[in-house]
């Protein structure tokens, strides 16, 4: 049967593949630092799982292997992109990553640690943030898509990029909870409530129930101590750490913009640039593997 135009071969597949192992090792150890990192976390991951293999707690161990996966995630995108994330960049996805799926998921740090859960979308808003800036200034650099943007514009277009993916991931956790029962959104105890539905009258008043001390359903005490809000108080808790998250890098990307990138700013170390060719490891692995 013959080979169809521009379909690689075995042959060429296996050289390809080895291309891409040989990048990604060199990627990995590129920078000291990083690679540190990425091999304490991946020994913590691996006894994590181990553990939890042992403990028969198959779902926390399928997020041991997630998160195993994804610490290679930084890595195969600079390989695949062709891009260089700085360190300081690379680091804090690493540890968001472990810090969210192993001390968040498998160590319950969101129900036991306070602020946890505000801390990671502070941070997701920040790196979103980085991300929609990057994407903006990469395109600008690439001369098949020309236009020209303020640093004003490139500063919003991050923050506006940031809340959009902060909104979808709310939307995200609203659909797990409807449809599969679980409580991504968490909830919280409050001891007064205002709401119109409960206006006799029927003329929208608000009407307003305060120190509320207990909950009972189906006339049993839940011994909350208050009236539990389910999961609207932790949506908009989210989202406003996310702006905040989103507006502290904006703020530090529009003065990084504006300089073009040749002054000092916190900016500076969350924002990939394109690799040169001394940096595209994997441009260099295909050149070593064509016969």
């Amino acid at each position: 049967m013959p080979k169809k135009p521009n379909q690689p071969t075995p042959q060429e597949r296996r050289r390809s593949r080895k291309a891409f192992r040989q990048a990604m090792t060199k990627e990995l150890r590129e920078h000291r630092s990083s690679f540190l990192v990425f091999s304490v976390l991946r020994v913590l991951i691996l006894v994590a799982l181990v553990r939890q293999l042992m403990r028969g707690s198959y779902e926390s161990a399928f997020f041991c292997v997630l998160a195993l996966v994804l610490l290679y995630l930084p890595s195969w995108l600079q390989v695949n992109l062709r891009v260089e994330l700085p360190p300081p960049l690379e680091i804090t996805i690493l540890c968001f990553i472990f810090a969210a799926e192993i001390l968040g998921e498998v160590n319950a740090f969101y129900v036991v640690v306070p602020n946890w859960d505000t801390m990671l979308h502070t941070l997701n808003g920040f790196l979103a943030a980085a991300v929609g800036l990057s994407m903006v200034i990469l395109l600008n650099d690439n001369e098949k898509v020309v236009f020209d943007l303020s640093p004003f514009f490139l500063a919003l277009l991050a923050f506006c990029f940031s809340m959009t993916i902060g909104v979808l991931w709310e939307f995200f956790e609203f659909f797990m909870d409807s449809f599969f029962g679980m409580d991504m959104q968490k909830d919280t105890v409050v001891h007064a409530i205002h709401s119109v539905t409960l206006d006799p009258t029927r003329t929208n008043q608000v009407v307003t129930i305060s120190g509320i001390t207990d909950t009972a359903v189906n006339g049993e005490s839940l011994g909350l101590g208050g009236y539990l809000d389910i999961g609207i108080i932790d949506t908009i808790k989210d989202l406003f750490v996310n702006f905040l998250g989103a507006l502290v890098f904006s703020v530090s990307g529009y003065f990084y913009a504006r300089s073009r990138g040749k002054k000092k700013s916190p900016a500076l170390n969350f924002v990939p640039t394109r690799k040169t060719p001394e940096q595209d490891y994997l441009q260099q692995a295909q050149e070593e593997e064509q016969p």
